[in-house]
């Protein structure tokens, strides 16, 4: 009898990179150490009140074959795209694109000095979806619900945590992304899907999973064995997003804004980009 092998839990360390015009990033999907993680493509978290780490902003710039999902927690960035969208992303508020058949957006600040924090997730689209006509939400922070015991909060932004459902609404990847805070001494656990890739990406205080301390700007890639994660925080408490989505399982061929399912595909997309 053939024995199936399991995946083994692993932590990342995020890496500072320049992103847009020169934002400094933390990425933590999309470096050497986890080139994409199926079907999540990239995470990048801003964490700066540095007005020169973020001022420059990203401008106007491609996608095609993916989803954004951008939560903003603190400072407030300028939304404009190719469809006619605009948006102004404030504290708390996210914002859902699916760039698919392709999109020209920017996202600049609207700030010019104090706190700028909050995260972009790339998630893969199906080949069969990845031409679909583009589409865009966006929510203030008041949208999304909270689920509150005495140990943690948990805001709802896409998917359903016990009752609760987020008001973004993605039938085609259905993935779970959650922004979890566990006060001090606290626990949480939380029963995932059989068969996701699932992280957790903690981004304020500390704690402990599997009795492995957790410092902030670690990304854990949850293992075979791993689908019902416990954590308990640390004296200074600890935030962390847990998110959760189901693998494509096709090839993927990436090149800058563009995520494809082959080397032809993203030719074309060059093209239909420079055209």
């Amino acid at each position: 009898m053939m024995s199936t092998k399991l995946k083994p839990t692993r932590y990342i360390p995020a890496m500072e990179t320049s992103e847009g015009a020169g934002v400094t990033v933390q990425r933590s999907i999309g470096i050497p150490a986890l080139r994409n993680y199926d079907p999540f493509m990239l995470l990048d978290q801003i964490s700066s009140d540095n007005p020169d780490d973020y001022i420059a902003g990203f401008p106007s710039h491609p996608h095609r074959g993916f989803n954004t999902f951008t939560y903003m927690i603190d400072g407030d960035m300028e939304h404009q795209d190719s469809m006619g969208n605009t948006g102004n992303l404030g504290p708390g508020g996210a914002q859902w694109m699916k760039a698919a058949s392709g999109v020209i957006h920017s996202e600049m600040p609207k700030q010019e000095n104090g706190l700028m924090r909050g995260f972009q997730l790339w998630i893969n689209l199906p080949a069969a979806n990845k031409m679909d006509t583009p589409e865009y939400q966006e929510y203030k922070a008041d949208a999304f619900p909270l689920v509150e015991t005495t140990d943690y909060s948990v805001k709802v932004l896409l998917g359903r945590f016990d009752d609760a459902d987020a008001p973004i609404v993605d039938e085609l990847t259905r993935v779970s992304y959650f922004d979890v805070q566990v006060r001090a001494g606290g626990q949480f656990r939380h029963e995932l899907p059989t068969g996701n890739n699932s992280f957790i990406y903690v981004f304020e205080g500390d704690g402990r999973f599997n009795n492995q301390s957790i410092p902030a700007n670690t990304l854990i890639e949850l293992g075979s064995e791993d689908n019902a994660p416990e954590l308990i925080a640390g004296e200074r408490g600890m935030r962390f997003l847990l998110v959760s989505g189901k693998p494509i399982g096709e090839p993927v061929v990436q090149y800058g804004p563009f995520v494809m399912n082959t080397r032809d595909e993203i030719d074309e997309a060059m093209r239909d980009y420079q055209s």
